[in-house]
């Protein structure tokens, strides 16, 4: 199987007229060792349902396909992505096309059901303006619900969509994803760190996130100005509580809204006043003159079920 060269993708580019727009964050990885590091480090199963997010031009697509058997399922919002990317994979991967399903719609309001693989050539209705969902299979059985996402996420929206397909996808139990080197940093931070924040308290939240390597800004067109890191995760229980996820982001906001505030000022708005605030956190067991970043979610989740509940402990009995 032949992977994308960079003289192909200027190629398909130029034939296509695509110009990167950063609007949607569009980097385009071209070289072909980079995609096959990506795929190996995901070390996806035959089993695996994978969930790729903004495949642009198909090169971590092929390099997943050419990695191993799994069924992928690559979700693109630009429209002239997506209907060309089904043409590239018949052209260099035709014997492994069937374990393609490209979705074009936005990844950020996307749910389970609409990743679900439907009967051949269906479609659903438009969702502000983009189809939920557009099938590119000639023929196929129906695929699980994603289990691993891999993916180039785009810079400017990588952490709101990594948020929302763990909320939204319950299945996706780990995968690894490419985002600008000072995000991963923020996604990978724990408690006490400098760029520990309300992205990384919400990560943790769903999943534990590593570094899993650096990815130089050269292997992009077009080049962006910083370098890449890989972050893996692997989806774990959330904190024990009688509070929903909500409760508990709305804390973390509030923490880390002014961070170099003590707690007691940081969620006095939050709570009510800051009596109310030095109030429940102590019924959580928080130092009020503690700072967000001092602070893991299980913290904040008692903080917030505090509020909930009145209560000493995480959940009544």
């Amino acid at each position: 199987m032949r992977l994308l060269s960079p003289a192909d993708i200027g190629e398909l580019a130029a034939r296509l007229g695509v110009r990167p727009s950063k609007r949607l964050g569009q980097n385009f990885v071209i070289e072909p060792g980079t995609v096959r590091k990506i795929a190996a480090l995901a070390a996806v199963r035959p089993a695996d349902v994978v969930l790729e997010v903004g495949p642009g031009l198909g090169s971590l697509t092929l390099a997943l396909l050419e990695a191993g058997p799994a069924q992928v399922i690559a979700v693109e919002i630009d429209r002239v992505l997506a209907d060309e990317l089904p043409r590239t994979i018949a052209a260099r991967a035709p014997e492994r096309a069937d374990r393609v399903t490209v979705v074009h719609a936005d990844a950020l309001s996307l749910g389970e059901e609409d990743l679900r693989e439907p009967a051949a050539g269906a479609s659903t209705g438009p969702a502000g303006g983009v189809p939920r969902r557009r099938t590119a299979r000639a023929s196929s059985p129906t695929a699980g619900a994603p289990t691993v996402l891999v993916a180039n996420l785009p810079y400017n929206v990588a952490v709101p969509v990594l948020l929302h397909l763990l909320a939204a996808v319950p299945a996706l139990a780990r995968g690894l994803v490419m985002v600008q080197a000072e995000v991963a940093d923020r996604m990978c931070a724990g408690p006490g760190s400098r760029v520990y924040g309300a992205p990384s308290a919400k990560l943790a939240w769903y999943a534990d996130a590593r570094s899993a390597g650096t990815v130089p800004r050269t292997v992009f067109w077009p080049m962006p100005s910083v370098d890449s890191r890989l972050v893996a995760f692997t989806r774990h229980d959330p904190p024990a509580t009688c509070v929903g996820r909500e409760e508990v982001f709305a804390v973390i906001d509030a923490a880390f809204r002014q961070r170099r505030k003590t707690m007691r000022a940081a969620v006095s708005g939050w709570a009510g006043s800051a009596p109310d605030a030095e109030r429940l956190l102590r019924a959580a067991g928080i130092d009020p003159g503690a700072r967000g970043e001092s602070l893991g979610v299980t913290e904040f989740a008692r903080l917030a079920a505090a509020r909930a509940t009145g209560q000493r402990t995480i959940c009544p009995s």
